[in-house]
């Protein structure tokens, strides 16, 4: 298949800049997979189209503020790190721009010197392997110098950083946020508990394989980034469970789906505790093995995202509902509106 298949043109002033004020004012376009039939509602309608007995499973993942800004030691240029995934205690694999100025050997000081971060090696995806050296706790020091690494096409400053965290992020590591999950808050989740659906968590830790984009001519060539993934015996109870009594497990996100499809994938559509590392790549001509619904974002054109979402839905369904989101100008992107894929 064609990346270009996957294009669509998106207007520039649809891409939402700043959050609503309330997480759950967004709109929603709801997909039924099967007929293609497209519904305009409100987010807040949601609960309207889950079950009791159905499990929402959301990603806990916490974003860490991951973009660092500092100067070339010895020459003073600046230099500006993003932390993608922690190798190992204090060495991480980042993107830096420009890269130019950055070769092994290479050393950046932050803050004045509180972070000082060596580079040992350039990596596959035009990144750098960062070793990073310090006095104190290195979360502390992330927090004091580090600023929230919005996604580059949101220009707008953030005033709040928080509400570039879902409500339930819990487990700091990832580098973008799982954005389908910024819809919702407390006083909401609990509307659709008291309704006797049930949630579930997943961890991932959302890297560069969710957002690289899509270099190669054909889907075929492209190879997904590795990124961090944990399931906990309890939640992987939660979601078997609702499997066995027939109801359906409704993914929040991109992030969930792929964790959960990477795991029943090798459990014969069960899940299991276990944690990893996943490059899975989702696109037309896969076969899902848990999931049954999805609630996402409108995502880049050409993105592996749009293809995981065409897998589902059909590429024509999403390419229709695209242009129908589109028409009625509905907001796209991290701080968007949402879709449910039913």
């Amino acid at each position: 298949m064609n990346v270009k298949d996957f294009d669509f043109y998106l207007p520039e002033e649809l891409i939402a800049q700043n959050p609503l004020q309330d997480r759950t004012s967004s709109r929603l376009l709801v997909l039924h997979k099967e007929t293609g039939k497209i519904e305009h509602k409100q987010f807040t309608d949601l609960i309207h189209y889950l079950n009791p007995g159905d499990t929402l499973v959301l990603n806990d993942t916490r974003v860490i503020p991951a973009r660092l800004f500092g100067v070339k030691e010895g020459t003073g240029a600046h230099i500006e790190v993003l932390l993608l995934k922690q190798l190992e205690n204090d060495t991480w694999e980042t993107l830096v721009r420009p890269g130019k100025r950055v070769r092994p050997g290479t050393r950046i000081v932050f803050g004045e010197g509180l972070l000082v971060g060596e580079c040992l090696e350039e990596t596959q995806v035009g990144g750098r392997t960062i070793r990073f050296e310090y006095e104190g706790i290195f979360n502390e020091l992330l927090d004091q110098l580090g600023e929230m690494p919005l996604p580059p096409y949101i220009k707008a400053h953030l005033d709040d950083p928080e509400r570039y965290q879902t409500v339930f992020a819990k487990h700091r590591g990832s580098a973008a946020a799982p954005t389908a999950g910024l819809h919702f808050t407390e006083d909401y989740l609990a509307m659709i508990q008291e309704k006797e659906i049930n949630l579930a968590y997943v961890t991932l830790h959302v890297g560069l394989g969710t957002f690289r984009p899509v270099s190669a001519d054909t889907i075929e060539e492209h190879e997904m980034h590795s990124e961090f993934y944990r399931l906990t015996e309890e939640n992987a109870r939660i979601i078997n469970e609702t499997k066995e009594k027939g109801n359906r497990v409704i993914g929040v996100g991109t992030t969930s789906c792929r964790t959960l499809e990477t795991i029943a994938s090798k459990h014969g559509g069960r899940v299991e505790a276990e944690e990893g590392w996943t490059n899975i790549f989702i696109y037309p001509g896969y076969t899902f093995t848990l999931i049954d619904a999805l609630l996402t974002n409108f995502h880049l054109p050409q993105s592996t995202l749009v293809m995981l979402v065409s897998a589902l839905a059909g590429k024509e369904n999403i390419i229709n509902a695209y242009e129908e989101a589109i028409g009625k100008e509905y907001r796209f992107f991290s701080f968007g509106d949402a879709m449910f894929i039913d």
